[in-house]
């Protein structure tokens, strides 16, 4: 298994990101590469950019992105003040899924938000992905809260 280098996205990036958000059962009608010139992705995409409690990752392999994810970070009043972070859209390539760049991935994430000063690691996983709840168990994660979600 090669390493992964973890970087930055910049918006030369959005095409591939979206090309991974698309790459299961939910994205793939919620999200489609080839519109990542819309105004909408492209807004978001800036307004991502520009929030310094936001960091939306790529991960390359020989030069290829082939995962991505986004680190909000949560300032809050609880326990004295800590710094949390929340881990979304954590996407790797389905072609390279179980050849352990996720774990790498989220390892580098990890590691980036102690350097941030957080004290937790908090994330969202729709239920039907099993497979993901698996990996995220695997390293260190455990059921603590319900979530719940509503349209707006």
């Amino acid at each position: 298994m090669s390493a992964l280098t973890v970087r930055r996205a910049v918006s030369g990036d959005l095409r591939d990101i979206l090309r991974l958000l698309a790459d299961d059962h939910l994205g793939r009608d919620r999200d489609d590469p080839a519109n990542a010139e819309d105004a909408a992705y492209r807004e978001a995409f800036a307004a991502i950019d520009a929030d310094p409690n936001q960091f939306l990752g790529v991960a390359e392999l020989d030069g290829a992105v082939v995962g991505t994810f986004q680190l909000s970070f949560l300032p809050g009043l609880s326990n004295r003040g800590a710094l949390k972070v929340a881990i979304e859209a954590v996407r790797v390539d389905s072609a390279l899924r179980g050849g352990g760049y996720g774990g790498q991935m989220l390892s580098w994430a990890m590691d980036y938000a102690r350097g941030r000063g957080c004290s937790g690691m908090q994330l969202k996983s729709h239920r039907s992905r099993e497979g993901a709840h698996r990996f995220y168990e695997r390293h260190g994660f455990r059921h603590s809260h319900v979530g719940m979600t509503r349209p707006l």
